[in-house]
């Protein structure tokens, strides 16, 4: 039996329009609270923003069948991706209106396997340092009992 998903997003150019306009936490506090839409790779992995104050970010999915790799797990990209995203995100909860971030290294570890039956895991991501050049945060992915399922850093360029 085939499987199927159906994936529907809003203008990605529009999104990062209204984020030019705002404060990095206001930004991030509509999509939350969508009075703006999550962005297309939120859409296409099934990831949400649940939590934004500043420094801190949390994005929560529910692993399932669809984000499977070849082996029969889910693949070590979509822990990297929410890791990436909630510690992106914990430093734009810094960014003045008009200003940004690029993340300019990424380091992440895979510490157990995910799989459809890991129910549903947060990525919590923390700001350690947010200087006029350069911010560096950390992030943990981990079940509702807090069982850990990968951790990262990365390191991000200020614009």
């Amino acid at each position: 039996m085939n499987r199927s998903l159906t994936v529907a997003w809003q203008d990605p150019v529009q999104l990062a329009n209204a984020g030019r306009t705002l404060p990095g936490i206001e930004f991030l506090r509509a999509i939350r609270d969508r009075k703006l839409p999550s962005p297309p790779i939120a859409m296409l992995l099934g990831f949400d923003l649940v939590e934004v104050e500043t420094g801190r970010a949390v994005f929560e999915v529910t692993p399932g069948e669809r984000h499977y790799n070849p082996i029969g797990v889910v693949h070590g990209g979509l822990a990297m991706t929410l890791l990436d995203s909630c510690m992106g995100c914990a430093v734009q909860t810094h960014m003045p209106a008009g200003s940004g971030y690029t993340t300019l290294e990424a380091k992440t570890n895979l510490v157990r396997a995910i799989t459809a039956e890991s129910g549903k895991l947060r990525a919590i991501g923390k700001t350690l340092h947010v200087g006029k050049r350069m911010a560096t945060a950390e992030g943990r992915l981990e079940d509702a009992a807090g069982k850990l399922y990968a951790h990262a850093t990365t390191t991000c360029l200020v614009l």
